[in-house]
């Protein structure tokens, strides 16, 4: 009975070891396309993201500022805690080239001054940043700050930052500025970012590093036509971890048309997909497939939106024409 009790005891302890580890650190991998999930460990577990916030500053910032307006630098910006790009109060920079100094040196300074700029205040702006998170289904996530200092309510997970640079990227704006290796205007900028200086298909992303969050690193990879998305929260080998992710994925995966162009009777309506429905999907995975269609409930609609169901679960939409 006391043999029993005792290996209990060290399985329980084990368990516990396990659970601690996974909320301490943790990695996904999304299509860049659909935003499913590919892989993941702890996927979900809310964790200190430090710079990475900085993707979500940049989309707020090109959704509700213009590139071209100018932002004079306050006292308070220049006395931003961290890391830095050193603007000097007074000073006078456009967005875009804050933004540049924001994604490819991680500047708080720069985040304060966007910040300022675009929300009137910083706590303005912490509100449209968690609103658009809301609007976007970021569920897991909650800014306090547009830089990512530590805050105990700072916090978001691997997938829901994933899922802010897959969304990010779709703005043109956003993704030439964090896919620029080397920046050159008023001053000169490399991208902190290692991956994207070698030739693996790597083309925008965010480094970040704080005490309490350890190393955090995202990164987009663009491979022919697969889109792939890496996120390792408190990762201190997250270089080679991402290379090993993505080049996993890569090796497993493959882009399936699923749908081809032409007209399909689904749902008793007739349907037109205009353009081919393509997938990033195991080999085995393509004959388990669903396919649904639900019309619009306005009576006037041309639309209706293809739903692709795996394992009971939605892993792709997309919009197609209704046959009147």
């Amino acid at each position: 009975m006391a043999n029993r009790l005792v290996i209990c005891l060290m399985l329980f302890m084990c368990l516990q070891l396990d659970e601690v580890k996974a909320a301490t650190s943790s990695y996904a991998v999304i299509d860049g396309q659909t935003g499913r999930l590919l892989l993941g460990t702890a996927p979900h577990a809310q964790l200190p993201i430090a710079s990475l916030t900085k993707m979500w500053t940049a989309f707020v910032v090109v959704t509700y500022s213009n590139l071209a307006d100018e932002v004079t630098i306050s006292d308070a910006a220049v006395r931003s805690e961290g890391s830095s790009i050193y603007l000097e109060a007074g000073d006078v920079w456009t967005v875009e080239e804050l933004l540049h100094g924001l994604m490819l040196r991680s500047g708080n300074d720069a985040a304060h001054a966007l910040a300022e700029h675009t929300g009137g205040s910083v706590e303005g702006f912490v509100y449209l940043m968690n609103d658009l998170a809301n609007k976007y289904g970021l569920a897991n996530t909650m800014f306090t700050n547009p830089s990512g200092l530590h805050d105990d309510q700072h916090m978001s997970t691997a997938y829901d930052t994933a899922k802010m640079l897959q969304i990010a990227m779709q703005n043109e704006d956003f993704r030439r500025i964090a896919s620029t290796p080397l920046y050159k205007g008023r001053v000169a900028w490399q991208n902190k970012h290692r991956l994207i200086h070698e030739e693996i298909g790597m083309i925008a992303g965010k480094t970040g590093f704080t005490k309490k969050a350890g190393r955090t690193l995202a990164s987009f990879f663009e491979r022919e036509q697969k889109q792939m998305i890496v996120v390792t929260l408190n990762e201190p080998d997250d270089w080679n971890k991402h290379r090993l992710l993505v080049n996993m994925i890569d090796s497993t995966y493959e882009v399936i048309e699923v749908a081809k162009r032409g007209n399909y009777h689904m749902s008793n309506i007739q349907l037109t997909v205009e353009e081919p429905i393509k997938l990033l999907l195991k080999k085995e995975e393509a004959s388990k497939l669903k396919h649904v269609a639900l019309i619009s409930r306005v009576p006037a609609s041309t639309r209706a939106v293809w739903y692709v169901l795996l394992d009971g679960e939605r892993i792709a939409s997309k919009l197609v024409m209704k046959q009147q």
